[in-house]
């Protein structure tokens, strides 16, 4: 597992404990690292986007920005009393993936008020439902442009920064 993923499960841990805790949202979000250490982080319900274009859009995302690993997140609820926040790091060169998961415990009036530790699990990467971004996907000309067109328009909502090597 390259250095970057297991990096990349550790801060996205410690975002969502912030967001949820700190904020009280719990936003699907996406993020990618490449080989010089660039990362790039947004929410994907910016995107406004059905599930099939949103997944072209990151697979393109991440072959533009030559990642070398990926993550993404997102609140689930099992029953309204039982909710979890659930991310899962994709490693380029590794069949296995790592997938994060704690237990988040709202108040009366909805508010986060509790999330347990992150437990690691190391999974078959093929067993991720969006563990296939690194797979080049076929996308028209006009696609393309649009996906650009997106990126470029996304940028000030993006954070942007650098790991370090």
């Amino acid at each position: 597992m390259h250095l970057f993923s297991e990096n990349l499960a550790v801060e996205i841990a410690s975002y969502y404990r912030n967001l949820a805790l700190g904020h009280g949202v719990v936003p699907k979000v996406f993020t990618l690292v490449n080989g010089e250490g660039d990362q790039f982080l947004f929410f994907i319900d910016d995107l406004g986007m059905e599930k099939e274009e949103e997944d072209q859009f990151l697979a393109y995302i991440v072959k533009e920005h030559d990642a070398v690993s990926y993550a993404r997140g997102t609140l689930v609820i099992v029953e309204k009393n039982q909710q979890y926040i659930e991310f899962a790091v994709v490693d380029r060169d590794d069949e296995e993936a790592i997938v994060c998961s704690a237990e988040l415990t709202r108040d009366m009036d909805d508010k986060p008020i509790a999330l347990t530790e992150f437990e690691k699990t190391l999974v078959k990467k093929s067993s991720i439902v969006f563990g296939k971004l690194f797979e080049s996907v076929k996308l028209s000309e006009a696609k393309l442009e649009d996906f650009e067109s997106l990126w470029d328009e996304m940028k000030p909502k993006i954070l942007h920064r650098s790991m370090g090597i």
